[in-house]
């Protein structure tokens, strides 16, 4: 049975991704070697990295505008620590909007003062705050554009004259917007873009190299631009794999297209949470994310019911964080419409029969 892919991480891959990536762990491209053994300093390899951090920038819109796009190990969890201390000189400006924001306030505090601008852990983080004032002496001020656990995701974004350091790992490549407004963005593959392993930062290089402290040279975004992000032997199967992904979405029609559709899958699943008393949404209605629908159940007695019938229609993985409960239904970029409306029909017959 074909199963409906909900997982909020790793997550969902365009089928077609999925099987050039097996035949290349087999054999790439007709050279006699494996993509897992060959050398990563191989013109194929190289060639491989190239495109991958080019496809990058061209899907962002960001060629020739002074950025450098890098695929490094450790995920956006590295990168709580790696962006404060490459950018962290004295004091920085976070908005608290989640489980991930609170991460990279506690690693960035190792390295300066961080002040707290904005937060929405009043509310258990069912909202984005707004209407806050951003001190105009940090050094940058951190967002995460979208929150997987609590499904919320930021619309509109401030504008300062800070600098400006994104957390991107759940909702990057899923909609229009002006990335020159960022300084720095960073996201974890596994989310939106290919397995676990890598991560991708894009960065403008003109914001490096002005803290008065040494960086180790692993940690320095410097260091990996100098070496075309192989300072040292790079994730090469997650790098490939992002590689073909970032590719199926530029034959799709790029992020214009995918918003299209991502925007659709959004509106038949909030709709339906709208619709149906049997269901209720977490997130503020304003403040729903495209990425991840977060809902629970208004009648427990219905529960049961629902989680088998999501089971018997090959449903995977909505069952929601452990921080808000109930359901939540992941739909990035792969997930086709044809799944969301499966989750839909289902919710439509148990209201029938509450």
């Amino acid at each position: 049975m074909k199963k409906h892919n909900f997982s909020a991480g790793p997550c969902i891959l365009p089928q077609e991704v999925m099987q050039k990536a097996s035949e290349a762990v087999v054999e790439l491209d007709g050279i006699g070697l494996s993509l897992i053994e060959i050398s990563h300093r191989s013109k194929e390899f190289v060639a491989i990295m190239e495109k991958a951090r080019s496809l990058a920038l061209e899907l962002l819109g960001l060629e020739g505008k002074g950025y450098q796009a890098l695929f490094l190990q450790g995920g956006a969890s590295t990168q709580f620590l790696m962006a404060a201390y490459n950018l962290l000189d004295k004091k920085a400006g976070y908005i608290n909007t989640g489980t991930w924001s609170l991460k990279a306030i506690k690693e960035a505090r190792l390295f300066g003062e961080i002040v707290e601008v904005a937060s929405s852990q009043d509310q258990n983080f069912n909202y984005i705050p707004k209407g806050y004032s951003i001190p105009n002496d940090l050094d940058y001020l951190h967002l995460t554009s979208n929150n997987t656990i609590f499904g919320t995701q930021i619309k509109k974004f401030p504008k300062t004259n800070v600098p400006i350091v994104c957390d991107m790992s759940s909702d990057i490549f899923s909609r229009q917007m002006d990335f020159s407004m960022f300084d720095l963005i960073y996201a974890g593959a596994q989310k939106n873009m290919g397995p676990a392993g890598t991560t991708l930062i894009v960065v403008k290089e003109g914001i490096l190299g002005k803290v008065s402290h040494k960086i180790p040279s692993m940690l320095d975004y410097a260091v990996h631009i100098g070496k075309d992000s192989m300072f040292n032997t790079p994730p090469v199967f997650p790098v490939y794999v992002s590689m073909l992904t970032m590719q199926w979405l530029k034959d799709l029609g790029g992020i214009p297209a995918i918003e299209e559709i991502n925007e659709r899958k959004a509106n038949l699943i909030y709709s339906e949470v709208e619709l149906n008393p049997v269901f209720s949404g977490y997130a503020a209605k304003e403040d729903r994310s495209i990425m991840n629908a977060t809902f629970n159940i208004t009648d427990d007695t219905l529960r049961e019911t629902f989680d088998e019938k999501c089971k018997e229609a090959g449903i995977n993985g909505i069952k929601g964080h452990r921080s808000v409960g109930g359901y939540r239904a992941s739909m990035y970029n792969a997930l086709p419409l044809e799944s969301v409306g499966v989750l839909v029909d289902i919710m439509s017959e148990l209201e029938k029969k509450g």
